[in-house]
C-alpha cells in the first residue's frame, strides 16, 4: 500500500509539474535523432547533402550547444527539467537569459536543425521544424507559471526575446 501511495504521489508530482511536456520533448528529440535520411514518399533535397549544409551543420550544432550548455550553467541551483518553477528557485537574467528567454531551449533547436544537415534529412528537418513549434508551446506554459511565481518576469519578457535572439 505505502509503495502504491509513493507512486501515486509522484504520479501527481509529475503531471502538477508539467510532466508530460518532458516526455513529449523526449519523444521528439527521440524520433529527431533516429529519423531516416528520406522517406520513399517525400521529395528528395539535394541541397542538404551537400559539404556546404554539412558545414553549416557542424556550425549549427556547436553553436546550439554552446548555448544550451551555457544556459545551464547559469541557470545553476535553479535547473528542472519541468516546467513549472521550483518552488526554492530564483529568477535568472543574466548570462545566455539577458540574451534570450530560453537558451536551452534555444540550443536544443539549433543542434535540430545542424543535426538534420548534418544528416542530409528532410526527415529530421521537418522534425526541426516540429521541435521549434513545441518549445513555442511549452515556453508559453512555462511563462504562464513564471509570471506566477516572479512578479517580475513580465517586465523581462518585454525586454528579452522568447527563443531567437533579437528577434523573436
Amino acid at each position: 500500500m505505502v509503495m502504491i501511495q509513493k507512486a501515486l504521489s509522484l504520479m501527481q508530482t509529475f503531471i502538477e509539474r508539467g510532466g508530460w511536456w518532458v516526455g513529449a520533448q523526449f519523444g521528439l528529440l527521440f524520433a529527431l535523432v533516429l529519423a531516416p535520411t528520406d522517406l520513399p514518399w517525400l521529395p528528395d533535397l539535394p541541397l542538404l547533402r551537400g559539404q556546404g549544409a554539412l558545414i553549416a551543420g557542424f556550425i549549427l550544432g556547436g553553436c546550439g550547444a554552446a548555448l544550451a550548455g551555457i544556459g545551464l550553467l547559469h541557470l545553476g541551483a535553479n535547473l528542472t527539467p519541468f516546467p513549472r518553477p521550483r518552488d526554492d528557485g530564483a529568477l535568472v537574467q543574466h548570462g545566455a537569459y539577458a540574451i534570450v528567454r530560453h537558451p536551452i531551449y534555444s540550443g536544443i533547436i539549433l543542434g535540430a536543425f545542424g543535426w538534420s544537415l548534418v544528416r542530409g534529412s528532410g526527415v529530421a528537418l521537418a522534425l526541426s521544424v516540429a521541435l521549434l513549434v513545441f518549445f513555442h508551446f511549452k515556453a508559453r506554459r512555462e511563462e504562464r507559471w513564471l509570471v506566477e511565481r516572479y512578479p517580475e518576469y513580465s517586465d523581462y519578457q518585454k525586454r528579452v526575446k522568447k527563443l531567437i535572439p533579437f528577434i523573436w
